[in-house]
């Protein structure tokens, strides 16, 4: 392979891989801002994302369905937010012999389906910053990753 034929292959490289994350098609757009990135899993009728470290730590996940996976009741009402132009309203959540920190809310997307998002974290201050993390997420059409 010749010098500009190389040179041409490492400038290509980039575009490659953002094709290879855009082909899954399901996980919503996420700012690079955010320094995280999608690991997704597709099943019969739903898609699972979640929004990774760069450690591999799972900051929060995007379950994306026709029908909510969980019932949001009023009473674990929590903090509201604003996500891709929704009001979305998070709810506390417990999980059985841990102290972690959980919050579930319910996203309505444009195609009829719902995207339930969940974060645990293990301190209300890595809660506060996952859930700000989520607050760049846009569910409009097919908007995909950049990462």
């Amino acid at each position: 392979m010749n010098k500009s034929n190389w040179m041409l292959s490492l400038l290509l490289l980039p575009l490659a891989g953002t094709a290879a994350a855009q082909s899954a098609g399901a996980c919503p757009y996420l700012d690079a801002s955010t320094g995280l990135t999608w690991e997704h899993r597709a099943g019969p009728n739903f898609d699972f994302c979640r929004a990774l470290k760069a450690d591999g730590t799972e900051v929060f996940g995007v379950y994306i369905s026709p029908q909510a996976p969980f019932k949001p009741k009023n009473a674990n009402r929590a903090e509201r937010v604003n996500i891709d132009g929704r009001e979305v309203m998070w709810y506390r959540a417990e999980i059985a012999g841990t102290k972690l920190q959980a919050r579930e809310a319910l996203v309505d997307m444009p195609d009829g389906r719902v995207a339930h998002i969940s974060v645990q974290a293990a301190s209300p201050e890595a809660l506060t910053q996952s859930l700000k993390s989520t607050q760049s997420l846009k569910f409009a059409g097919t908007r995909l990753s950049s990462n």
